[in-house]
């Protein structure tokens, strides 16, 4: 059951729509279908690879709150200036890698806090695609939810404005993290979509339920036969389920 305080925490812009796409003319058409007051949109490491900031800018400039999703892991130094360099193209938000560490991240949050635009900076904890044997195998030791926790209050320590986490480990996180922390969550299919690569997945109504704020959701939108009606028929379940008005 919703109760009336998550109600009024939920977006409803919530959805963010991962273009995980190579080709730019194929972004093109998917997004000609979309409105930039529906939805949100999210350039990974394989489109910016072949299509670069132009691409990016183009978004922008067409409305969209874009989420330039390329995980900065990098010294400090380098990160600082990645981060500083996406919020020149003016991204909604852009990411790092907690593993990262500490320093790197602060130098992450100062680089944009000189930036007169100033993008959401959040930090990838444990990738959705990772579960615990996966974790052990790398020398993680204790669960995914525990390395999750850890890595996301690191985040908060050094500033961050979120992280990127699976939907399930979001009612933990919103006990340990200030009100304002944000929650962004892949792993997200609506009830009888393919599961795919994910591992700790749940439905969007389920995700926002938990704590959510944000969802990132992919192939159920842009592989569909017709993705607008898909992403409408998420935002209108999300609506019913949080009374939001349209």
């Amino acid at each position: 059951m919703v109760n009336e305080k998550e109600k009024k925490m939920v977006d409803a812009k919530c959805v963010i729509v991962a273009l995980d796409f190579s080709d730019a003319g194929e972004v093109l058409a998917l997004v000609s279908g979309l409105e930039p007051n529906s939805c949100r949109l999210k350039v990974g490491k394989e489109l910016y690879t072949h299509c670069g900031p132009a691409l990016v800018e183009r978004l922008v400039a067409d409305g969209f709150d874009v989420f330039l999703d390329l995980k900065f892991h990098d010294i400090p130094n380098t990160v600082a200036g990645a981060c500083g360099a996406a919020a020149d193209l003016g991204v909604w938000m852009v990411n790092v890698h907690a593993l990262g560490g500490r320093r790197m991240m602060e130098a992450a949050r100062e680089a944009i806090a000189q930036k007169s635009h100033q993008p959401l900076l959040i930090a990838v904890t444990i990738l959705t695609s990772m579960g615990e044997s996966d974790l052990h195998e790398i020398g993680l030791s204790g669960s995914a939810k525990a390395n999750v926790l850890r890595l996301a209050k690191l985040a908060e320590q050094s500033g961050l404005n979120g992280v990127v986490c699976s939907p399930l480990e979001v009612a933990v996180l919103n006990q340990q993290c200030a009100e304002e922390f944000n929650f962004i969550t892949p792993g997200i299919r609506p009830a009888g979509a393919a599961v795919n690569d994910q591992k700790r997945i749940t439905t969007p109504v389920d995700a926002l339920s938990l704590g959510s704020n944000y969802l990132v959701i992919g192939r159920p939108i842009t592989a569909a036969a017709d993705p607008l009606a898909a992403l409408q028929a998420i935002n209108s379940d999300i609506q019913g389920a949080f009374n939001l008005s349209t």
